[in-house]
C-alpha cells in the first residue's frame, strides 16, 4: 500500500520537472509569456508533489527496517549503495528546486533554467538508483551466498545487474508518460470549458508532444522487458501470460480467467503462436510454462495475468488516443478544437497511472514467493511481530490525509485565473 501511494509522487517527481524545464526553455527561446506562466504554474504544482512525496518516501524508509528486518540485515550491504546515491540525488533535487522556486529575478534566466534542468535530471537519477535496487531483487548478482549470509559483495556489479538495463528505461518512460497524460487530461478538461485559452492550448500541446515521443519508445522497452523476463524470470513471464504448459508455438492469451488447479485459462482470446513470436521473434520458439516449476514457487497467476493485461490495455488505449489526435492534426491542422478528441484525452488522463500501478503489481507479485529471486523467500524476510494492523491503519489514515491535502492544493492551483 505504501509503495502504491508513493509511486504516484515518485513518477510525478520525474515527469513534472521535465515538463517544467521544457516550458521555461520554450519561453527563453520564443519569449512567449504563456510558456513563462505555464512554467511557474507547473513549478508550484511540482513543489506540492515533491513535499508529499518526501513524506511518503520517509515512511517507506522506516518500513524497510521495521517490516523487513531480515531482508535489510542480509541485503542492506548490497542495496545500500543505490539507496545512498538516491539520497544524494534527492537532496540535489531539493536544493535546486529551492533555487528554481525562489530564484525568479534573483539569478540570470539561463542559470534559472539550468537549475530546473538539474531538478529534472536529479528526479530521473533518483528513479534510476531505486529501480536498480528493485532490479537486483529480481536478478540478484554481485555476491556469494553461503551459510545463509552474503559474502564477497560487489555493490557496483549488483547495481549493474541484467534486469536493470531493461527495468530502468521502462520505469522512467512510464513515469514520463503517466505524468504527461495526466497533465494533458487536466488541460484538455479546462480547454473544453475555455476553448479560446492559449494557456491551456500551449500546455496540452507540450504534454502531448512529450507523450507522443515517449509512448512508442515504451512499447519497444516493454517488448525488451518481456523477452528479458522470459530469460531471467521464466515463472514470472509464464504467470504474466497465464502460460501453464511448456510448448513450442505458444499462443498469446488476452484476458480470460486462469485456473491454477486445472492449469487452464477460460474465456481468453487466443492468438496462435503469438507468445512465441513476442518472446523470441520466432513463431515456433519454445516457451517455458509454469509446469516446469514447483507449485510452491508459482506467483498468484490471476493477479499477475490480469495486472499485465490492464497495463498493456491501458498503454494501448493511450497509444490509440495519441494516434487519433495525430491523425486529426494531419487532416485538420487544429486537433485541439475537436471536442470529442478533448473528451477522449480527459478520459485517458488517468490511464498512465493505471498502467504504472498495474505494472508495479506485475513486477512485485510476479517475483513471489521470492523477495530476492531464487535466494530468499518473502516469508523468511518479513517481521515476525504481531499487531501490524495498528501501524497499517495509522499509515493508511496518513495517506488518505495527504491525498486530500494534495487534491485541495492542486485544485487551488488549477482554478486560479490565468493570463
Amino acid at each position: 500500500m505504501s509503495l502504491g501511494f508513493h509511486i504516484i509522487f515518485a513518477a510525478m517527481g520525474v515527469g513534472m520537472p521535465l515538463l517544467m524545464a521544457i516550458a521555461e526553455g520554450m519561453y527563453l527561446r520564443t519569449k512567449n509569456p504563456v510558456y513563462l506562466e505555464l512554467c511557474q504554474r507547473w513549478a508550484k504544482g511540482t513543489a506540492i508533489l515533491f513535499a508529499v512525496g518526501a513524506v511518503s518516501g520517509t515512511v517507506l524508509s522506516f518500513e524497510l527496517g521495521l517490516l523487513w528486518p531480515k531482508f535489510m540485515a542480509s541485503a542492506g550491504a548490497i542495496i545500500g549503495m543505490p539507496f545512498s546515491l538516491e539520497g544524494f540525488a534527492f537532496f540535489t533535487e531539493a536544493i535546486f528546486l529551492g533555487v528554481f522556486l525562489y530564484g525568479w529575478n534573483r539569478v540570470s534566466p539561463l542559470a534559472h533554467w539550468i537549475s530546473g534542468v538539474i531538478v529534472a535530471a536529479s528526479g530521473m537519477a533518483s528513479a534510476v538508483f531505486v529501480v536498480t535496487a528493485n532490479a537486483w531483487m529480481n536478478v540478484p548478482t554481485g555476491f556469494k551466498f553461503a551459510g545463509g549470509a552474503f559474502t564477497d559483495i560487489d555493490p557496483t556489479a549488483a547495481m549493474l545487474n541484467d534486469a536493470s538495463f531493461h527495468e530502468v528505461p521502462h520505469m522512467v518512460l512510464a513515469a514520463v508518460i503517466a505524468t504527461s497524460f495526466m497533465v494533458a487530461g487536466v488541460h484538455a478538461f479546462f480547454l473544453l470549458r475555455e476553448p479560446g485559452s492559449t494557456f491551456h492550448r500551449a500546455a496540452l500541446g507540450l504534454a502531448l508532444g512529450i507523450a507522443g515521443l515517449s509512448l512508442p519508445l515504451q512499447f519497444i522497452s516493454g517488448d525488451a522487458s518481456a523477452r528479458a523476463a522470459a530469460k531471467l524470470q521464466p515463472a514470472k513471464l509464464a504467470a504474466m501470460e497465464a502460460h501453464f504448459h511448456t510448448e513450442t508455438g505458444a499462443p498469446l492469451l488476452i484476458g480470460g480467467i486462469p485456473d491454477e488447479q486445472t492449469m487452464t485459462t477460460r474465456g481468453a482470446v487466443s492468438i496462435p503462436d503469438g507468445l512465441s513470436f513476442l518472446v523470441a521473434h520466432d513463431t515456433k520458439a519454445k516457451v517455458t510454462g509454469l509446469d516446469q516449476f514447483p507449485r510452491n514457487q508459482w506467483p498468484n497467476v490471476r493477479v499477475v495475468h490480469w495486472s499485465f493485461d490492464i497495463m498493456v490495455g491501458s498503454a494501448s488505449v493511450m497509444l490509440a488516443v495519441l494516434a487519433w489526435v495525430g491523425a486529426l492534426r494531419l487532416k485538420q491542422g487544429r486537433p485541439l478544437e475537436n471536442r470529442l478528441a478533448l473528451r477522449a484525452l480527459v478520459a485517458a488522463g488517468p490511464l498512465g497511472f493505471v498502467a504504472l500501478e498495474s505494472g508495479w503489481v506485475v513486477t512485485e507479485v510476479g517475483r513471489q514467493p521470492w523477495i530476492i529471486y531464487g535466494v530468499m523467500r518473502t516469508e523468511e524476510a518479513v517481521t515476525p511481530m504481531h499487531g501490524l494492523i495498528i501501524p497499517f491503519t495509522m499509515f493508511s489514515i496518513l495517506y488518505v490525509f495527504l491525498g486530500i491535502i494534495v487534491v485541495f492544493l492542486l485544485r487551488q492551483q488549477f482554478l486560479k485565473p490565468h493570463a
